[in-house]
């Protein structure tokens, strides 16, 4: 490690340190400020390693990351990349993870998604975010509570699988969400429903597009790992993304029936409009006749038919009356047809 210079002062958010734990195989994780982290980083504990975890929104993290920490020049470059898709890389006997997550809105369900970024070397793992994230809230409250972890890898692997168990979560919310309108699938208020599934696909495809591994950079990882790593932490991390791949595969699974009870819906909104038009279409049809006639005996000219007839309205009404039966049983022998 890099020596800094020594704070002056205690301040936990010297360099935009939210917390930081050190580990030793067997123990619980201790809880260490940004003074202390200093003196760790400058001797380190050959049988023990750190987690700090970092907001990358602070004006000193970069450059203390740089500074302090011997972290690969390919991490840097990372944090300021366009893409964000989620992979674990092997880069300079170091893993280099890109972690997207849900956003930590205090208890709340959130769709909103912010990056974490991954360094894990022998004896050092960093965590560096912009936003708060829930995996990484969960995964902190393991450590509290008293879970062991025996090195770095294990930490990633408890991550991704917490942020697994977040997205499970969400998944399980929406299903809720989509059996009600299931249920309410013959209600009238088709159209706010289908708005409503339509909230739900594009959450559900923009998580599935940002959380899903890539499989080429994990593949290289598991076929070519770091030299320092167990191979029960590689088994782990292979464990863990088969059930996060599990997780994905229930989340598309749930979007494709989303998608579905769009279409279903969209097809009952066909049905009701295609009525509510052959309704139209068949009093249109009945007026038809009487409309006519009503249009030939209101020209104001001379000639106009059974004018000087005592019986002549009795038999304009005979002759609309026919023509109306007519031309219903006409429509309607029509509609029986089809």
């Amino acid at each position: 490690m890099n020596h800094c210079i020594v704070p002056t002062h205690q301040d936990s958010d010297l360099f935009g340190l939210l917390y930081g734990f050190c580990f030793r195989a067997g123990e619980r994780g201790r809880q260490i400020d940004s003074a202390m982290v200093i003196d760790c980083l400058r001797s380190p504990d050959p049988e023990g390693f750190l987690w700090l975890h970092l907001n990358l929104a602070h004006a000193a993290c970069e450059r203390w990351m740089k500074t302090c920490l011997e972290l690969p020049e390919d991490f840097f470059e990372t944090l300021h990349e366009g893409s964000r898709s989620t992979r674990i890389e092997h880069i300079d006997s170091a893993l280099l993870a890109v972690v997207n997550d849900v956003v930590f809105s205090f208890g709340q369900v959130s769709s909103d998604i912010a990056t974490l970024w991954v360094c894990a070397q022998e004896r050092l793992i960093v965590t560096v975010r912009a936003q708060p994230l829930r995996s990484v809230d969960k995964l902190r409250s393991s450590v509290k509570n008293g879970e062991c972890f025996r090195s770095p890898l294990e930490l990633l692997v408890h991550l991704l699988r917490d942020q697994g168990d977040v997205l499970t979560q969400i998944v399980r919310e929406t299903s809720i969400g989509v059996d009600r309108i299931e249920d309410q699938l013959l209600s009238p208020r088709l159209s706010d429903n289908r708005a409503e599934l339509g909230a739900m696909r594009r959450v559900l495809v923009r998580l599935q597009r940002l959380l899903a591994l890539e499989p080429g950079s994990l593949l290289r990882l598991l076929n070519r790992p770091p030299q320092w790593l167990q191979e029960e932490d590689v088994q782990e991390l292979r464990e863990s993304t088969e059930e996060f791949s599990l997780v994905i595969n229930d989340l598309t699974s749930l979007s494709e029936r989303i998608k579905l009870l769009q279409e279903e819906i969209a097809a009952k909104l066909n049905e009701q409009t295609n009525r509510t038009l052959s309704t139209l279409t068949m009093v249109t049809v009945l007026a038809l006749p009487i409309n006519i006639t009503a249009g030939f005996f209101g020209m104001n000219v001379g000639g106009i038919p059974l004018a000087e007839n005592a019986h002549g309205f009795w038999l304009l009404v005979a002759l609309v009356a026919s023509f109306t039966l007519l031309a219903g049983h006409l429509a309607f022998r029509k509609r029986s047809d089809d």
